[in-house]
């Protein structure tokens, strides 16, 4: 979602006139609020993964009032594709995906190699089919997803959240979606909190509410005398408050996850860790951020620590090496 960002600002800077709105899932509204290009948001009340073409199909009738003349598909499955096709919607935009002929009638055959990143492939869906022909072609310098909070949003929320004191906030994203293999240990994050409180930061952690027991295991494994200064957030914010504190942060220490790419729009110093993941098809998109990801032999080892299966390649990652990347962007 972070990354169809660029295909918005794309639009919006070649077509004087154009109204964009967008159909995406319930999680992902708060973050659409903030990208300043969009006209209008409706919520696909599905379950992801389902079908339901009784439902598709309803949803697209409900949207031929709105006589659009182009929808531009971003997800390659067949069932993102009904929605725009029910809707009648003329020009149905997309790459090749999975048995969508004729369904999609403007389909673009994606040359993986020309347009290596994420963000290119979405970048290229603002032009004419077969005027981007590969990524050196978009428009230089390429349009990166900068999202936008209000100081008031900002100022609320570390209220909220009882965080408006003189320390400077450090914000920590340990969590990921689907695995502890892509997340850095909390044992590491613990040791790189101790480091920046001594150096006179607060902690925030965020994440969702399945992480909030490595935000426990971070905090405890603090001395009860700085413990006050790591507020374990996970589990406990919405995504809108989320976003308004990252804005907040002085700098961000994050997995490779979601949190990563909404700290890097939000062009807070970053250093991103990545370990079996690679930063070769959705790195963090801001001059701000510093990823570190180990040597390529760490890649191949699929175990790392049996006790809490982390992966051997962000074991790797010692905490002072975080500390002086981290460091170099704070006084930059």
């Amino acid at each position: 979602m972070m990354m169809s960002q660029s295909l918005y600002r794309y639009l919006v800077q070649y077509y004087d006139t154009v109204k964009i709105d967008v159909m995406a899932p319930k999680w992902s509204l708060p973050l659409l609020k903030h990208m300043p290009e969009i006209n209008q948001i409706f919520e696909i009340p599905l379950n992801h993964g389902t079908l339901a073409l009784d439902k598709r199909y309803r949803l697209g009738k409900s949207l031929r009032k709105e006589t659009y003349q182009q929808a531009i598909v971003l997800p390659n499955s067949f069932k993102s594709a009904i929605i725009p096709f029910f809707a009648n919607i003329p020009q149905r935009t997309a790459w090749r995906g999975e048995m969508r002929y004729g369904i999609i009638n403007d389909l673009r055959k994606l040359d993986k190699k020309a347009f290596p990143l994420m963000v290119q492939r979405y970048a290229a869906l603002a032009f004419e089919n077969k005027k981007i022909r590969d990524a050196s072609e978009l428009p230089n310098p390429l349009l990166w997803p900068r999202i936008m909070v209000s100081n008031e949003d900002k100022e609320l929320a570390l209220k909220t959240f009882f965080l408006k004191n003189p320390y400077p906030l450090i914000g920590f994203c340990p969590g990921a979606e689907f695995s502890l293999a892509k997340c850095w240990p909390d044992y590491h994050y613990a040791t790189l909190a101790k480091k920046l409180i001594h150096c006179g930061y607060q902690i925030a952690l965020f994440g969702s509410i399945k992480n909030r027991a490595t935000g426990k295991e971070i905090r405890f494994s603090l001395t009860e005398d700085i413990q006050k200064y790591c507020h374990n957030l996970m589990g406990t914010t919405s995504l809108e408050e989320v976003i308004s504190l990252i804005a907040a942060c002085h700098a961000v220490v994050s997995n490779d996850s979601g949190l990563m790419h909404i700290a890097s729009a939000l062009s807070r110093p970053l250093v991103a860790l990545y370990g079996p993941t690679s930063p070769n098809f959705t790195p963090p998109l801001s001059h701000q951020a510093r990823v570190i990801r180990p040597v390529r032999g760490y890649h191949k080892i699929r175990q790392g620590n049996k006790k809490k299966d982390y992966h051997q390649s962000l074991i790797a990652i010692k905490p002072d090496q975080v500390f002086r990347t981290l460091s170099s962007l704070l006084v930059s």
